[in-house]
């Protein structure tokens, strides 16, 4: 792979391969006498750096200790390639228990390069006779997200499954300055040695050795342990042969250690480092916002004529990073913000009477302020979603008397996000300026003042009826925050990979799936949606109860939300991993009033509208069960992916 690799589950260091113990031939209890014991540890002729280990006690497993890690086969090869004195410890593990020999001592005089110049030990130390440092990658390199991530135990070996089932997004998983201010600096220079510097740690500064397998792409320490979280140490047992390398190139390592609280079970803690070299040279591309791809077209067509914008009562203010997602995802409304903002639900009448009203047609701008003064000016939106004022400056206190609505030294705003309703239509967006210091943007949510539909269920009508849709095998289902954000499956993560994700993706679940349909039709009147479920129903135990079961009743649409309201319980995987999804909505706390009974939020799939369903399908969103009980407050939704059925 061009000098790289990117494995997982494997180890570095050792060309040995470990097996399960056999079954001994000794009666229950017996210990043996270490004088028994029988083996041999001797350098090949041809290369003395080549050391070859056999077992010679009959019908017992070998636990050898050797410079390179442990190993239990009966004959076996370690490779060292630097001269010195090295340790090896030949044992077994019989009825009474582990019996080990003295420990047998070998010096070598020779050295044989050829065991570490391959790219790999390169990559890692620098190459033969130099050094080479690494740091945490704190999110910043173009990289991980954060220093730390989590993997699924489950899935199977190879890096092409390999999966972060969770990552700290723009964090570190609660790494300290300390604990990214370390280093950890591996060398070749007559001999591979290790030395970590941990501010974070007791020991400020440790030294060893280590040892890596370039064919099973594992990592061994001794003496020493890697650069790591401090509050995380007690969640992992072994830090020093338990090492697996997920990824290892030039500039980034990748390597994982299995967590083995059992507080928490089992679980791999990944660990994200670049060089040194790297992160002081790194010259990253700043983020951007990431808007619709069809942006442009929908502003126009919402400002063919004039259009009023004014600032949002509830959610007028925020900090947006610099790819535009908010900082404050949490203020949702009024009273979601700090005391520290001064804001709350009676500032907005402050400034009601602020409006800033656009016309497409020969980019005109009438800007009103709070105390109802108009003036007339001009703008521009070039490409990048940047507008540019001539003639007007917005420029008023929020609250707080520090929370100020203004634009940029240039008079510009840039639209960092755009809101869309159900219909497809702009329902606003967040404009801002560039902090001339921080990465991010003061940002200010504007909303059109756009005539009420005279059918408002006429966008959702025309999406649904005469549509049967089918559950999308290969997406499925997922867990999201309101916003839709922290999701982590994609178009293909299911399908028919039945091991990765078996604690709700099998065979028995996609049948399950498979069968079940969802057709939408108008009433006889044409003033209401009737819906069918049809599926196929299994007992318990995984046997078929029932083929092609069908159940009809009326859809109660409420497009604020925008919610679904059926007359029964939606697919039940009742016989299969997936018997815990919910059939029926949870009510929450998130919304001013709780959801019903069978009751679900509607979404559409990645940010698209109802005049895309057709390709783009929906998802069916429940209330997480946590907040089924009163006074919930985790902010998660499961939806269940479907598509139109072709």
């Amino acid at each position: 792979m061009k000098n790289k690799f990117k494995i997982l589950f494997a180890f570095l260091g050792l060309s040995m391969l470990f097996t399960a113990c056999t079954p001994d031939a000794y009666k229950l209890g017996t210990v043996l006498d270490k004088s028994v014991l029988k083996y041999s540890i001797i350098p090949d002729a041809q290369d003395p750096n080549k050391i070859v280990l056999k077992s010679l006690t009959s019908g017992l497993t070998p636990q050898w200790i050797t410079p390179l890690g442990r190993s239990t086969k009966v004959i076996d090869t370690v490779r060292i390639a630097f001269p010195g004195k090295y340790n090896f410890i030949y044992g077994v593990e019989c009825a009474g228990g582990l019996v080990q020999a003295d420990t047998f001592k070998i010096n070598i005089t020779t050295t044989n390069l050829s065991y570490v110049n391959d790219p790999l030990w390169t990559d890692l130390s620098g190459g033969v006779g130099k050094s080479k440092t690494w740091v945490p990658d704190n999110g910043k390199y173009g990289y991980a997200a954060g220093f730390m991530s989590y993997a699924d135990p489950t899935v199977a070996q190879g890096f092409e499954s390999f999966k972060i089932n969770w990552d700290p997004g723009n964090g570190n998983i609660g790494a300290t300055a300390s604990d990214l201010s370390g280093t950890m600096t591996f060398d070749l220079m007559n001999g591979p040695h290790l030395n970590v510097v941990k501010p974070n740690e007791t020991g400020a500064t440790t030294s060893g050795s280590y040892f890596l397998d370039i064919i099973n792409h594992t990592l061994t320490t001794n003496d020493v342990s890697i650069l790591r979280i401090a509050t995380k140490i007690s969640e992992v047992t072994n830090w020093s042969t338990n090492i697996k390398i997920l990824e290892l190139t030039s500039s980034r390592l990748i390597i994982a250690v299995m967590r083995t609280d059992p507080a928490q079970g089992p679980w791999w803690d990944v660990y994200n480092y670049v060089s040194k070299d790297y992160s002081t040279t790194y010259v990253g591309v700043e983020p951007t916002p990431t808007l619709p791809a069809d942006w442009q077209n929908s502003i126009s067509q919402n400002t063919s004529t004039t259009i009023k914008w004014v600032l949002s009562p509830s959610t007028p203010f925020n900090w947006a990073n610099l790819d535009g997602s908010s900082m404050n995802s949490s203020w949702t409304t009024a009273d979601a913000y700090p005391s520290w903002t001064g804001f709350s639900s009676s500032i907005a009448a402050s400034y009601a009477n602020f409006s800033l009203s656009m016309n497409s047609a020969d980019n005109t701008v009438v800007y009103v302020d709070p105390m109802g003064i108009s003036t007339k000016g001009t703008y521009t939106l070039d490409d990048k979603g940047y507008y540019t004022f001539t003639g007007i400056t917005p420029n008023f206190v929020i609250s707080g008397g520090w929370v100020t609505l203004a634009t940029s030294s240039k008079n510009q705003w840039r639209i960092t996000s755009i809101e869309k309703s159900p219909t497809g239509a702009i329902s606003g967006m967040w404009v801002g300026v560039r902090d001339p210091v921080s990465p991010q943007y003061m940002v200010y949510h504007l909303i059109p003042q756009i005539a009420t539909a005279s059918d408002p269920l006429k966008p959702f009508k025309t999406a649904l009826v005469g549509k049967t849709f089918k559950m999308d095998l290969g997406r499925f289902v997922d867990w999201t925050d309101f916003a839709g954000a922290g999701g982590w499956t994609k178009p293909t993560t299911f399908g028919t990979d039945y091991t990765s994700n078996g604690w709700v993706w099998t065979a028995a679940t996609s049948a399950i799936a498979a069968s079940a349909s969802l057709s939408f039709a108008a009433s006889a009147s044409g003033s209401e949606v009737i819906a069918t479920l049809t599926q196929d129903v299994y007992n318990a135990d995984g046997t078929l109860a029932k083929a092609g079961y069908t159940v009809t009743g009326k859809v109660i649409i409420d497009p604020t939300i925008p919610s679904l309201t059926f007359d029964f319980p939606l697919v039940s995987f009742i016989g299969s991993p997936a018997n815990w999804l919910p059939i029926n909505d949870a009510m929450g706390k998130y919304f001013s009033t709780p959801l019903a009974t069978d009751e679900w939020l509607l979404d559409l799939v990645s940010g698209t509208s109802l005049s895309t369903i057709d390709t783009d399908g929906m998802s069916l969103g429940s209330v997480d069960a946590s907040l089924s009980a009163p006074g919930g407050s985790k902010n998660e939704v499961l939806s269940f992916f479907w598509k139109v059925a072709q």
